[in-house]
């Protein structure tokens, strides 16, 4: 059994995040879903980014650095596209998570990065929240790092393409990534 804390998007807690908590927890796993909106959701990127504004970067760190607190040090940290902005933030005070999932957006690697972390990055092709520069960098950095990334990009699929209840959705591509994260978890 793994922990994992999966970070939302900036759409808010929806049923896509929920959604995969409980095929995660199907799979065994125990799985934390913290409300970093506190309950407010957006049905558009524009408005999302609106509410991020009005909550603010520093508080929606601060909710999910709670919300890891008495979590094992080993806990997995998942973002889904702004979630990742919050698993980069975080990422370096837990240096011994036990894998890194990246979906819908890239990230930064922090400078104490453990070498043989296990990380994945899951994004669509095209998309401008994981352009092929940024992706190339990331790669890079992870080889520097000796870190483990695996980078699965799903070409013709939409940003938000896990997500049923978005027209990006795409079941094909959503099912490979469930099924290869649940790989990296096994």
């Amino acid at each position: 059994m793994t922990h994992i804390a999966l970070f939302h998007s900036v759409l808010g807690l929806r049923p896509a995040e929920l959604l995969a908590a409980e095929r995660l927890r199907c799979a065994g796993h125990e799985v934390v879903t913290p409300d970093l909106f506190g309950g407010e959701t957006a049905a558009t990127l524009d408005l999302g980014f609106q509410l991020l504004d009005r909550i603010g970067w520093a508080a929606v760190v601060k909710r999910a650095r709670q919300a890891l607190t008495g979590m094992p040090d080993e806990t997995v940290l998942a973002g889904v596209s702004m979630g990742v902005g919050v698993v980069t933030d975080l990422w370096s005070e837990r240096p011994d998570a036990a894998g890194v999932l990246l979906l819908h957006a890239t990230a930064d690697l922090p400078a104490s990065v453990r070498p043989g972390l296990r990380v994945q990055l899951h994004v669509a092709e095209p998309d401008d929240f994981a352009p092929p520069e940024r992706v190339a960098a990331l790669s890079q950095a992870a080889k520097e790092a000796g870190v483990d990334l695996e980078v699965f990009r799903y070409p013709g699929a939409g940003h938000f393409y896990t997500d049923r209840d978005l027209p990006d959705h795409d079941p094909a591509a959503a099912e490979l990534t469930w099924h290869r994260v649940l790989g990296l978890l096994a």
